[in-house]
């Protein structure tokens, strides 16, 4: 069984699974949305992906702010917690501290020397990437 991590935004969510070990987090897509409450078609691809990887688990980004409040993104992501659990109700679903995911994808992308359009098309998945592989790494050692 797989992991799969998301990294849920307005119009986007980024999309990352995991190694069939459990050891490294690889980018899969990015769900683009029109609105922020289109649940349905968003549910829809998850759960093509859950079927596909054999996701057993999903560690979905949380957006805390740098001094650990929890704002508007923080609920946000709350309500998509809760479509996600009842569409998958045998899936766990985990809330993963997200802080400078995104920062450290662009870094990683800056560092790769990847223009700022292509840059766009991928942050989030990226961002799916280091949230996840933050899951897995504490995993390994035990601490979750």
């Amino acid at each position: 069984m797989r992991t799969l991590g998301l990294d849920y935004g307005d119009k986007t969510i980024g999309v990352a699974v995991s190694d069939g070990f459990g050891w490294t987090a690889q980018g899969v897509e990015v769900i683009k949305r029109t609105t922020d409450t289109e649940y349905k078609k968003s549910i829809l691809k998850i759960a093509e992906l859950i079927k596909e990887y054999e996701v057993d688990t999903i560690v979905l980004g949380y957006p805390k702010n740098m001094n650990n409040t929890e704002g508007k993104r923080c609920e946000k992501t709350k309500i998509f917690q809760k479509h996600l659990e009842k569409a998958f109700p045998n899936i766990t679903v985990i809330l993963w501290d997200e802080r400078m995911s995104t920062m450290a994808a662009e870094r990683s992308l800056l560092a790769a020397d990847m223009s700022r359009k292509k840059r766009k098309n991928i942050i989030d998945k990226m961002a799916a990437v280091h949230i996840l592989q933050g899951y897995l790494d504490k995993k390994q050692n035990g601490k979750c």
